[in-house]
């Protein structure tokens, strides 16, 4: 049986393609998308709580090189099969380098509904992949200069209400442990899932949004859509092994690599590489590997993750 949170975003989807009425006010989807951030920090700064930090190292290390590994490798793709100018595949690049909270909102509940535990320091890894990818994907577009208006993009890529809530959450979390958080739980963990499908409505309506945009740029952009988180979620997949990561641990490690960001990367490359259309690259995130993702591809991941555990390890 399909998961009703994703019935939501098939529900918004069609709604969307059959040009309903439905929308979602500006200030509903801005305040459910932050209580999703703040539970997903929350939830991770209760485990982190729980283990030395010393021990997480390795862990952040790894995913920082991984996201930039991706881009640097997302690049040459789009700039010499793709065609696309250099400012163009190196923006693309970095959004496919990052991550997509939404999709790793929904990996969760994935992996929730079916009780497969993940180790709960993944929200840290999250927030670890943001920003590598945005800074790899300027260097990529403009090389490193002194126009470079640095501190406008270390303002956008810190403070921007991502990776803000994201970490205060997860400080916050930390701070409290799970006693402290007791009182405020039953909103921001147990009402997790309703506040997911009323996102993914929204979603779904934004991706329908996006389909005519793809018809625009043509196959080769929905060739990369897909095929680049299949990739990614392999090379994720082999990471989560190699780091001795759980089932769970190693596909949701596979979902942060084969997603791709539409929050914090779009507003960064919108101040440092202004020339880039931020068409194809929302049209290629939210339009293909969003839905993909959460149809296909968290399933998809989670059986990787599977055979890297039973059949790789022997």
């Amino acid at each position: 049986m399909i998961d009703p949170i994703i019935l939501f975003f098939l529900l918004g989807a069609v709604a969307g393609l059959l040009r309903s009425e439905l929308r979602l006010p500006a200030a509903v989807y801005e305040f459910v998308s932050i209580v999703l951030l703040l539970s997903i920090g929350l939830k991770g700064g209760v485990e982190l709580a729980k283990q030395p930090f010393s021990t997480l190292l390795p862990h952040m290390g790894a995913v920082v090189v991984m996201g930039l590994v991706l881009t640097l490798l997302a690049f040459p793709v789009l700039r010499y099969l793709g065609r696309f100018t250099r400012a163009d595949a190196a923006s693309i690049a970095a959004h496919y380098g990052s991550v997509s909270v939404g999709t790793f909102a929904v990996a969760v509940a994935y992996l929730g509904s079916r009780q497969i535990p993940f180790e709960e320091h993944m929200p840290l890894l999250l927030v670890m992949l943001e920003v590598p990818a945005i800074l790899v994907g300027i260097v990529l577009a403009r090389g490193i200069s002194r126009e470079m208006r640095w501190r406008s993009v270390a303002h956008e890529v810190f403070l921007g209400k991502g990776i803000v809530l994201l970490l205060g959450g997860l400080l916050i979390g930390w701070a409290a442990g799970p006693d402290g958080l007791k009182p405020i739980e039953p909103f921001f963990f147990d009402l997790f899932k309703g506040f997911l499908a009323v996102f993914l409505l929204e979603m779904g309506l934004i991706t329908a949004k996006q389909i005519g945009s793809l018809r625009r740029y043509g196959p080769f952009l929905v060739a990369f859509g897909i095929g680049m988180p299949l990739f990614s979620a392999l090379v994720g997949t082999w990471l989560g092994w190699v780091l001795d990561l759980s089932v769970g641990g190693t596909a949701i490690l596979a979902t942060l690599a084969a997603s791709a960001s539409y929050i914090a990367v779009p507003a960064a490359m919108r101040i440092s590489v202004p020339e880039a259309n931020p068409t194809l690259s929302l049209a290629a995130a939210l339009g293909i590997t969003f839905p993909f993702n959460v149809l296909l591809g968290i399933p998809i991941y989670h059986a990787l993750a599977v055979w890297a555990h039973t059949f790789a390890r022997g």
